[in-house]
């Protein structure tokens, strides 16, 4: 499968793929302070839940390492306030705040006896805990790199040779660790021969489907058109979709998810035109502790990006009032399928979500 990734750690260095200046730019930011990583996720130079959630932790480790705590207690209440200011880059995506406290419970339960650090200093201990958050970082990493192939084996197994699939925003290799999640299936089967006909919306204000799918689709090799937002309902009129697949952001206990704005808007018309409706959903995404998607919050974004940030005039009147949210949730009942790294699920999401969520991976719905 494609082997483009967002994020990498070489050489002591935790550097991100700028996906604000792709795709016209391939731009590699390094990542040395915490305000580095608040900047590159609420900007979007880093976007995409699992990636997210993978800067996160990267995030934690680097904030912990320029801390000047003097005991392990002040140690912890400084990576306590480290992950507040992390999470409070994007509330929406349920990974960020998902790794940074899978960071803190490390840092909280981590024993120095069991490293043969008893009676050693604390500056020794410190030392020893910062590599074993390094450690888990890249855990974290490989972790998602390993959900997302499994979701896309698990995800073509819904798919067909020749197929017309629609899909919004990015949930490819640029919003994950590697090879993505709703686009895993497509460039494994596009390794397969499957000869699938993409059709991609530009996905606005951001157009993370006409700068980051289109450009990473095309560099699969896979048979790509770009069509606006407002296209959807033609061509899926025209006979020209088969399957739609998106990503989620935070998915309910009640299985409605929360992706990209105009997500639910493609929902609603693959319903109306019969069409499958496939998210996909890492289980770190599932969050049970939300039984509905009327309880997530939704991030509102400067309005300008709708009106500003492609154009060199403005393109609308100075003084509007706009209404910019960065996400919409897409009802369980427009959900054919969920799509995760532990299997398939399908209704009733209530009861399955929460068993695969703690189920072990396995093979097969």
């Amino acid at each position: 499968m494609i082997e483009v990734s967002p994020i990498r750690y070489e050489n002591g260095q935790f550097e991100i793929l700028d996906q604000t200046q792709l795709p016209g730019t391939e731009a590699w930011l390094t990542m040395e302070t915490r305000e580095d990583i608040w900047d590159a996720i609420h900007a979007l130079k880093v976007r995409g839940a699992p990636a997210i959630g993978v800067a996160a932790a990267y995030g934690m480790w680097i904030a912990a390492k320029n801390s000047s705590a003097d005991s392990r207690e002040a140690f912890y209440e400084a990576c306590r306030e480290h992950g507040d200011y992390l999470c409070s880059s994007r509330p929406t995506a349920v990974n960020l705040s998902w790794a940074v406290k899978r960071m803190l419970r490390l840092v909280k339960t981590w024993n120095p006896d069991a490293e043969g650090l008893a009676g050693a200093s604390w500056e020794a201990q410190r030392t020893a805990l910062l590599d074993r958050m390094l450690q888990e970082a890249v855990a974290v990493q490989k972790e998602d790199e390993e959900a997302c192939r499994r979701m896309g084996e698990y995800g073509l197994r819904l798919l067909s040779p020749g197929m017309g699939i629609l899909t919004h925003c990015n949930a490819g290799a640029l919003a994950t660790a590697k090879y993505g999640t709703c686009l895993a299936p497509i460039h494994l089967g596009q390794e397969k021969g499957y000869g699938f006909h993409v059709f991609a919306d530009e996905t606005r204000p951001l157009l993370q489907g006409a700068r980051l799918t289109c450009w990473e689709l095309m560099k699969s090799g896979v048979d790509t058109t770009l069509i606006c937002d407002n296209m959807a309902a033609t061509v899926m009129k025209k006979g020209w979709i088969d399957a739609v697949v998106v990503g989620c952001d935070r998915m309910a206990a009640n299985g409605d998810g929360a992706n990209k704005i105009g997500t639910s808007g493609v929902a609603i018309l693959a319903k109306e035109f019969d069409i499958p409706f496939y998210m996909y959903v890492p289980t770190s995404t599932i969050d049970l502790d939300t039984e509905t998607g009327d309880e997530i919050r939704i991030e509102c974004r400067d309005g300008e990006e709708i009106y500003q940030m492609w154009y060199e005039k403005d393109m609308a009147p100075a003084g509007v009032k706009t209404f910019n949210p960065a996400f919409d949730v897409t009802s369980h009942e427009n959900i054919t399928a969920v799509i995760t790294e532990k299997g398939i699920v399908r209704p009733p999401y209530k009861e399955n979500l929460a068993a695969i969520a703690a189920a072990p991976a396995r093979d097969g719905e």
